[in-house]
């Protein structure tokens, strides 16, 4: 598949937003800080809207794009758009319910007391933030034509790498990094995800076991070619039809797992162990694991093959 920048942009920017969004919910029931839960649920807002904003930038005719969320009950894509709607509301619902706790005493220390309005403003968020990544992700795990997608592997990777880095986001911005536990457990999650996605593309390195009968639809039978099927490139050959050496996919997975794991557990294992220049330490994870999760991405599209290419 043609890597899109925009849509490689949102999966990977709107993925650490929720990420994000979930933490910052999690800590409003543990009560930690007010500012930094303010903070964290600010950033989490702009990442989130960027890239709902980007993924516009995908469609022919965006002035459409309302149009979307009318096919909830049969389309993945109609129902994150209505989750990443929906998602907004207990997200200010929960601002509303922080600022009180901000404004009453020392922002830097004064704790989140939530009722029960916030609380369910809290578990609402947790639930429409993963409801949302694991959307995005179904996305393309229910495309058949797309082997590489209907990886069982998929949508967790997806969802962990929203946890990773909304996780590093929340240490590095928010200032939930003052223990030395934190860093060390997500340094557990970076290792994680490196494991799920290595079994991933070891599982779409296998030769596909499918041939031009079924890019046409006549499954276990053989089809030959007489002459090409397009005497000019259309929107098939150039959207569906990209191809990456093997070589430079290689050098790119060896590239994404760096930044993705071997940089941000260093700097992590950095911050734990000092008590100075901890958060700036847990920003430099984050910005690291967000440009390795851009790479991801993209090797994400450009490795997976629409069956339509073993016709053309």
């Amino acid at each position: 598949m043609n890597p899109a920048l925009s849509v490689i942009f949102f999966t990977t920017v709107s993925g650490a937003g929720y990420g994000l969004l979930l933490w910052t919910a999690v800590g409003a029931l543990l009560q930690q800080p007010a500012r930094g839960l303010l903070v964290s649920l600010l950033l989490a807002l702009v990442l989130v809207s960027l890239g709902l904003l980007s993924s516009l930038g995908h469609l022919g005719q965006p002035r459409r794009a309302w149009r979307a969320i009318s096919q909830w009950r049969t389309s993945w894509l109609s129902r994150e758009g209505v989750a990443s709607l929906a998602t907004y509301l207990p997200a200010l619902a929960l601002g509303a319910a922080l600022l009180p706790a901000m404004i009453a005493g020392d922002a830097r220390t004064s704790r989140v007391a939530l009722g029960w309005p916030g609380i369910a403003c809290a578990v609402a968020l947790i639930v429409f933030a993963l409801a949302t990544v694991a959307c995005t992700a179904m996305i393309y795990a229910s495309l058949k034509p797309v082997p590489a997608w209907r990886h069982r592997l998929v949508v967790p990777v997806y969802l962990l790498f929203a946890l990773y880095c909304g996780g590093l986001l929340a240490v590095g911005f928010a200032g939930s990094g003052a223990t030395a536990t934190i860093p060390l457990l997500l340094s557990l999650g970076a290792l994680s995800l490196v494991a799920c996605k290595w079994r991933y593309w070891r599982g779409i390195d296998a030769p596909l076991p499918l041939g031009r009968g079924d890019a046409v639809g006549l499954p276990a039978r053989e089809v030959a070619l007489f002459e090409r099927p397009m005497t000019e490139s259309n929107y098939i050959t150039r959207e569906m039809a990209f191809v990456v050496a093997r070589k430079h996919a290689r050098r790119l997975r060896g590239i994404a797992l760096v930044l993705i794991a071997v940089v941000p557990v260093a700097c992590l294992l950095v911050a734990a162990g000092t008590d100075t220049l901890r958060t700036s330490w847990c920003i430099a994870a984050a910005v690291s694991a967000l440009a390795g999760a851009f790479v991801e991405r993209w090797l994400f599209f450009a490795e997976a093959r629409h069956l339509v290419t073993l016709y053309y």
